[in-house]
């Protein structure tokens, strides 16, 4: 069987294990998200605990991703859960990293004005800072989310979701007549995804990047 007639014969099966890998992805990136970006508000301005908080992200990426998502197995079991946990910490570092080089880079006059106007600290965070740091912030997710499509198709290995599924059972029957179409189609899939997760991330960047900013 040619690998276009395979397509075509699970094409719905593909399509299915296509759309749970990439919402597991895209779920794993908004907790990660929110979580780095909360510990780069909370880190930024000291120097010793913005080092800290890179420093133990930059640590979790040095455990393999088969160690950490076989760690996990005994205590929360197989399926999703590891599969979460595993992204999710994956996903921190270039989300943390950036929301603390991106507050930094802000002009502290800017700050200072609108300390001047009467703003609070939670204002100028939101209205002002944060905004600012938008555009490494937003880098630092692309990264992340490029990441997380490789490291997730990994998750097979604790019957976790996606197109790792089709690849590990390619992996494990090679030698047969579709063997090579399923590593194929696996792998094929989830290039496609990362391509069209990063189109959507420039196209949410000319959406919420003023374009004196992008400038």
């Amino acid at each position: 069987m040619s690998f276009w007639e395979y397509l075509g014969n699970r094409h719905q099966q593909l399509l299915t294990d296509a759309w749970q890998h990439a919402s597991a992805v895209f779920q794993c990136m908004v907790v990660a998200t929110l979580l780095g970006v909360a510990i780069g508000v909370a880190t930024y301005q000291s120097e010793w605990a913005g080092n800290l908080a890179t420093l133990s992200t930059s640590t979790i990426l040095t455990v393999p991703s088969l160690a950490m998502i076989g760690l996990l197995i005994p205590i929360v079991g197989l399926g999703v859960a590891p599969t979460v946990i595993t992204l999710t910490l994956y996903g921190l570092l270039p989300v943390v990293r950036n929301s603390i080089v991106g507050l930094r880079g802000v002009d502290p006059a800017l700050v200072d004005a609108a300390r001047g106007i009467g703003m609070s600290r939670l204002a100028r965070l939101l209205r002002v800072e944060l905004p600012l740091a938008w555009p490494p912030i937003l880098t630092g997710i692309r990264v992340a989310t490029q990441m997380l499509m490789g490291i997730a198709a990994i998750a097979a290995y604790a019957s976790g979701p996606g197109l790792g599924n089709v690849i590990f059972r390619g992996l494990a029957s090679l030698g047969s007549a579709n063997a090579l179409n399923q590593v194929l189609a696996g792998t094929v899939g989830i290039i496609i995804l990362a391509l069209l997760f990063d189109a959507a991330y420039v196209l949410v960047g000319r959406l919420t990047i003023p374009r004196g900013i992008r400038v």
